[in-house]
């Protein structure tokens, strides 16, 4: 029985075995395992962070300051040129039968108009003093009666006359000395002719000729 058993056992293998090598392999079985999937990718390695920028290097130094061109030493003024010698008044006419002035005669007309100049100013100022002081006083005289009011009013419009007179002397006296200084002294100015040294010589504050001051008078 035993014997029997191993024999139906081992017929039973055999003839599992037998099909097993009839059957095809399903696609399973023959397809060979796919590989495991590798491991994900290693992570890509982390970027090296790019190196801080250096720092801009602080602004440039202020490029030291141009040297200034020294000032260019001021040309030496020039001398000036010793004042003109004053020229020499020209020759002061003279009528024709007359010689010319000397200095001797031009020094005395000069001393004599110099001495009218100062006499003449003070006596002006003497004269316009006394005439504010009549001024005044004839202001506050209000009670005086009519003689007195007139006779102050007479001696106030003297006092006058004599200022303008004295003023025009002097005015006279220092345009004379400017004639001469000028060379037109002894030349009329109504007619241009020659005053004459005879009347200036007289008359030193004169400036017209006898026929001009003879026509003026008779005006």
């Amino acid at each position: 029985m035993a014997a029997t058993k191993k024999a139906s056992l081992m017929s039973r293998a055999s003839a599992a075995a037998r099909k097993a090598v009839g059957r095809k392999p399903s696609t399973e079985e023959t397809a060979p395992a796919k590989k495991a999937a590798p491991a994900a990718k290693k992570s890509a390695p982390a970027k090296k962070a790019a190196p801080a920028k250096k720092a801009a290097p602080a602004a440039k130094k202020a490029a030291p300051a141009k040297k200034t061109a020294p000032a260019k030493k001021t040309a030496p003024a020039k001398k000036t040129a010793p004042a003109a010698k004053k020229a020499a008044p020209a020759k002061l006419v003279v009528l024709e039968q007359e010689d010319p002035w000397s200095k001797q005669e031009l020094a005395e007309v000069r001393s004599v108009l110099n001495d009218d100049i100062t006499r003449l100013t003070a006596e002006l100022h003497e004269v316009e003093d006394d005439l504010e002081e009549m001024i005044q006083s004839g202001a506050d005289g209000a009670g005086n009666d009519q003689a007195d009011i007139g006779s102050a009013s007479f001696e106030r419009d003297q006092e006058m006359v004599i200022v303008n007179n004295a003023r025009d002397m002097l005015l006279q006296s220092q345009h004379a000395l400017a004639r001469i200084l000028s060379g037109t002294y002894g030349i009329c100015e109504e007619c241009g002719n020659p005053i004459g040294k005879a009347r200036l010589m007289a008359f030193p504050r004169a400036t017209l000729c006898m026929p001009c001051k003879q026509r003026e008078e008779r005006r």
